[in-house]
């Protein structure tokens, strides 16, 4: 009894503000809506690559920040990058390794990325699995989404679901009901590693260290 009661309180708490179920998420998602959902660092603010406007225009973000291609295993993303047989070699010692983790590769972009991604520099995007099975789940459903943290461009991540709806009341956001022990990151952002043909350059150290 007290779980159909949850069940009919979330479900009318969704009409006044766009906390969904998983299952709505991911719908939403893959129709091209603009959600947001927990990772293992800090809360993503995503949509299909090709819709990668709406996160630039919901955080007034500048055009020359790139956003990040996050997805459900190496494999989905390797085909929105490129490089030599050994590099492909290298990368995927690198993500057997720290993959699904808290790392971010700066790699050479293929010709199947959208530029909505990086606007100023379409040659190039990041890349990372997140080591959560909620944001695995979804990304497993709608294939590789352009993310970044959920905050005004400038400001602090949003730390919580909650946090999120307000602030960007038009994204779609998990219900806090669902899956409680997954929502909650770490708080602190993805290392961010970019190939220079060469070895690794860290443009943002986070909690992963690069060896």
């Amino acid at each position: 009894m007290k779980i159909q009661k949850l069940h009919v309180f979330t479900h009318n708490f969704s009409q006044n503000m766009p906390q969904v179920s998983l299952a709505d998420l991911i719908a939403g998602a893959q129709a091209g809506r603009l959600v947001s959902f927990p990772t293992d660092t800090v809360p993503a603010l995503a949509t299909l690559p090709e819709k990668a406007g709406l996160i630039f225009a919901a955080k007034q973000r500048s055009q020359d920040k790139p956003l990040i291609l996050m997805g459900a295993s190496a494999a989905d993303l390797w085909p929105y990058v490129k490089g030599s047989e050994y590099e492909y070699e290298l990368w995927q010692q690198v993500v057997n390794q720290y993959w699904p983790g808290a790392l971010t590769l700066v790699l050479t972009a293929s010709d199947r990325l959208p530029k909505q991604i990086n606007p100023t520099d379409p040659t190039t995007i990041g890349i990372r699995v997140p080591d959560n099975a909620i944001a695995r789940a979804i990304l497993a459903k709608t294939g590789p989404l352009a993310t970044t943290s959920a905050n005004f461009s400038g400001q602090p991540p949003l730390q919580t679901m909650a946090e999120i709806t307000m602030q960007f009341p038009d994204a779609l956001t998990l219900a806090t009901t669902e899956f409680l022990d997954e929502i909650s990151g770490v708080g602190v952002p993805s290392t961010v590693a970019k190939w220079t043909g060469k070895n690794w350059q860290i443009l943002r150290q986070g909690r992963i260290t690069l060896n």
